[in-house]
């Protein structure tokens, strides 16, 4: 099975909607692949929360998947990032991103397999509630076995040779 590295940095927002009325805003990011197709989720990764930003939270946060080549070539997996701000009572939904992996796969090609982009938040069906910023960069095409074999090196070499984590 064939996949590819995919490094994403989650940079920042801007013109967010305050969803707070007492509190100053605590942002924080959810990104995740889900496939059209049968709603599967996977990959679930978070931002840390950005204290100080307000509704201008500032990330500059890299995650790191693997993503399968199926994938890519489907236009049904998409990637999506929703906005939340952390609340003592319950997180609540600022707006979110989504975009076809295959797109975003196709536009940086060119580019060298990497891009920053700059996208309006939105919300439901409503106007765009601010911008997000991020950067993302696809690796080269790689046998899953290969993969794996240097991802386990990676972890031996980190653990040494105990593997004590």
């Amino acid at each position: 099975m064939e996949c590819r590295k995919l490094e994403l940095t989650i940079n920042s927002a801007n013109g967010l909607r305050d969803v707070r009325r007492i509190f100053k805003m605590k942002v924080y990011a959810k990104v995740y692949a889900k496939v059209l197709i049968g709603g599967n989720q996977g990959m679930e990764k978070r931002t840390p929360v950005d204290k100080h930003g307000r509704t201008n939270p500032a990330w500059n946060y890299t995650m790191k998947y693997s993503i399968s080549e199926q994938w890519l070539e489907h236009h049904g997996t998409m990637l999506v990032i929703k906005l939340y701000c952390k609340g003592k009572l319950g997180d609540r939904y600022i707006g979110q991103f989504h975009q076809s992996l295959k797109q975003l796969y196709d536009y940086a090609s060119p580019l060298g397999g990497s891009a920053v982009v700059s996208f309006p938040v939105q919300m439901g069906c409503a106007e765009s509630q601010g911008q997000l910023c991020f950067s993302y960069r696809f690796g080269e095409k790689v046998a899953i076995e290969k993969l794996m074999l240097a991802e386990s090196i990676a972890s031996f070499l980190a653990t040494g040779p105990g593997g004590a984590i």
